[in-house]
């Protein structure tokens, strides 16, 4: 294994003697493709009939399977060789167990759809040689002669449905939900409505006397700072999901809040302004901010909030765990089901080899479900009653007790001269960090919190500092589909589109003029800190151009046909931002219609290096965009007194069908050679700012706060 990848096709690859081959999908399916264009790239290369290929589901082993987070966008860009090199590995070795067969040389087999052809005219199927072929060492990597772009059969050509689309549609497929086992127990947990917060008592009088409720269990705090635990409460145990529920509902429970129960974050917001508008800690530095803010001939400023975002995929938390003398087993929608494993392993103090996890589809994750707490305690209350349970989380649940996507308060301030050329830029982030989660917060964000789309800028302007200040976190913070880059975005690109207005310039012009010439970053000029964290890439393989970034910006505003003559009530606004080492650039119409805000069409373009699934790579764009508006228009978790006042989908609501853009994706091409990038979170921060400066150029009115509303 190097860098968490394994390159063994015994562990990926398996031939039935009836010729069909079945792939090991070792990533999480929610949406994104992986397991589908991983093995899809190992079937192109070693010539296997897609039409014969089976897919199956690793478990949570990272020591067999390599490493299984399905998160950061790296799936494809971190696998995509090892699957070549699978596939490649197996297409010699079926080849030289037929020349040894056939007494040839290998040289002079070739294998081409599902069929091995020897120079005398001998055919085989993969069956006819799987015993054979497993059995020949796995050949080197410069002994495999790999295909040449033009050789492609699936890889890049965008024809490969994903593989679920059936049962999905048509509703076979598999959720966490959906897992049953005999004698299974069904529960739900109350929690206390302010993270931290404990019961003090509780009376399950009432509860108990519920027809089909079993049993009530108290269920340990695991507390703040200890990553991913779960938050404790009162179980409710059942013989099914309804009954726990009415069970629940009829809990009598004092709470006590504990040291966040005074959190409101309306006053929240105004410290987090209020730290935003004084020095911090610097996250890049490069040229004489200071000394351009002072001389300059006007100063321009603006601050940009977000509130916390809740994930609210449509599946909601749900797992099943057996424990048994023997040990755990566990299934569930998880996006990283090797930690799943350990963390609850070591939360029931078992041997991680006692545990299995089975992973099944995801009804959307969006990083909410590489938290397993939900897993926990699921095995925790199966332990506890000796029979398999299903904990599960109502909407409710979800909304209330997540973990949240942090909120922030971003302050920009630039300077111009008496031509209006920006000469000095600064840009102070302030929220709370992720870090609080797993490690006693002393409000400091993480490297990589500041390389999302903050000390990466990439304008060209002499002077720029950027800057984070300290902020507490008084509630749980988790990964959210592209993490901290959509509240940098929303701050830049929303700025982007301020600036242009005041100096009365179109958004495509101040944009350009801002990014410059085509040129890399270079990462010592440009000030950025030895710890700069490029998405886990090194700087000499996946740089920052700008180039590309302008590429993208033309081709979106391009397609959308900015600055086309529009009726009143309609505007067109555009952003792009550089994440998870792709460019992704959203051009979004706004249409008023009796008051209310609609985004009838979107035009996306992504830059993700070579792309080895269209199919996909368009579908992660229309998600995008459609996320991108809830984000813009609905997400916000609002705290009174600690606790979260939505609650379900009438007061956080999302997108729905009659405000659904006409999405068209513009995919960049490149050759092989050209490293794939990311794909699932790059698409979402460009959105919000777009929309945001559409709604501008539509009615005059600026939006500064995430969620910007519905109306106007």
């Amino acid at each position: 294994m190097a860098n968490g990848i394994v390159e063994d096709p015994l562990i990926f690859v398996s031939i039935d003697a009836d010729g069909i081959v079945t792939l090991v999908a070792h990533r999480s399916e929610m949406g994104t493709g992986s397991r589908t264009s991983i093995p899809m790239v190992m079937a192109d290369e070693m010539e296997a009939d897609w039409s014969r290929v089976k897919i199956v589901q690793a478990p949570g082993d990272e020591p067999k399977y390599g490493n299984q987070d399905t998160d950061g966008s790296r799936s494809m860009r971190h696998h995509i060789q090892m699957a070549r090199k699978i596939g490649g590995s197996v297409r010699t070795m079926l080849a030289r167990a037929a020349a040894q067969e056939w007494g040839v040389e290998p040289d002079q087999v070739t294998v081409e759809m599902h069929e091995v052809k020897g120079p005398g005219g001998q055919t085989a199927g993969f069956g006819d040689l799987a015993e054979a072929a497993m059995s020949q060492p796995v050949p080197p990597h410069e002994e495999i002669a790999y295909k040449t772009e033009d050789q492609f059969r699936y890889i890049g050509k965008g024809e490969v449905q994903i593989t679920d689309l059936h049962d999905i549609t048509t509703g076979k497929a598999t959720y966490g939900a959906d897992v049953t086992l005999d004698g299974m127990k069904f529960a739900v947990i109350a929690r206390s409505p302010v993270v931290g917060g404990k019961a003090i008592s509780f009376d399950a009088t009432e509860a108990l006397n519920i027809p089909g409720v079993e049993s009530v269990q108290e269920l340990p705090y695991g507390g703040l700072g200890q990553k991913f635990a779960p938050l404790g409460g009162i179980a409710v145990i059942a013989t099914n999901t309804f009954a726990a529920i009415k069970g629940r509902d009829a809990l009598e429970i004092e709470w006590e809040s504990g040291e966040h129960g005074s959190y409101n974050s309306d006053s929240y917001m105004q410290e987090l302004i209020a730290t935003s508008e004084k020095p911090g800690t610097s996250a890049r530095t490069q040229g004489d901010v200071d000394g351009a803010l002072a001389s300059a001939d006007k100063v321009f400023a603006r601050t940009y909030t977000q509130a916390h975002m809740a994930h609210i995929p449509m599946e909601p938390p749900a797992a099943l765990a057996n424990y048994t003398d023997e040990g755990l087993e566990i299934w569930a929608p998880v996006q990283s089901p090797y930690t799943t494993r350990t963390d609850t392993a070591k939360a029931l103090g078992l041997d991680p080899e006692k545990v299995r996890v089975n992973v099944t589809l995801l009804g959307g994750g969006f990083g909410r479900k590489s938290k397993a707490d939900f897993v926990t305690e699921a095995a925790l209350l199966s332990k506890a009653v000796g029979a398999p349970v299903r904990v599960q989380w109502t909407r409710e649940d979800d909304v209330q007790h997540s973990f949240y996507h942090t909120t922030s308060a971003e302050r920009i301030e630039v300077a111009l001269d008496a031509d209006n050329k920006v000469t000095g830029w600064l840009h102070r982030s302030v929220a709370p960090s992720i870090l609080s989660t797993f490690a006693p917060d002393e409000g400091n964000v993480l490297p990589l919190e500041q390389g999302m789309g903050l000390n990466d800028l990439p304008f060209d302007i002499a002077n720029i500092r950027c800057e984070s200040g300290k902020a507490l976190a008084h509630t749980r913070i988790g990964w959210f589909r592209a993490v901290s880059n959509i509240p940098h975005a929303w701050a830049i690109g929303s700025f982007v589109g301020e600036l242009a207005a005041e100096l009365g310039k179109n958004q495509r012009e101040m944009w350009l003029e801002l990014i410059g010439e085509p040129r890399q970053l270079d990462p010592a000029a440009a000030g950025l800190p030895d710890n700069f964290w490029n998405y886990g890439e090194p700087m000499t393989e996946f740089p920052i151009e700008t180039g590309r970034l302008a590429k993208v910006l033309n081709v979106a505003a391009d397609g959308i046909g900015y600055g086309k003559e529009l009726p009143e009530g309609e505007g067109i606004g555009l952003a792009v931002h550089r994440s998870f080492v792709s460019y992704v650039a959203a051009a979004a119409r706004v249409k008023i219609v009796d008051g209310r805000i609609t985004v009838p069409e979107m035009h996306m373009a992504i830059d993700c290096g070579f792309c080895a699934n269209p199919e996909r790579v368009e579908s992660q764009m229309q998600g995008a965009a459609v996320m991108g508006m809830t984000v813009a228009l609905h997400s916000g978790i609002t705290y009174r007194d600690g606790a979260v006042v939505e609650s379900n989908f009438y007061d956080y609501d999302v997108v729905r069908s009659d405000n659904y853009p006409s999405v068209t994706t513009h995919i960049m091409p490149h050759p092989f050679s050209v490293h794939a990038t990311g794909v699932g979170e790059p698409g979402v921060p460009p959105v919000p700012p777009a929309v945001a400066n559409a709604l501008f150029e539509a009615t005059g009115e600026r939006k500064r706060d995430l969620p910007i509303g519905t109306t106007v």
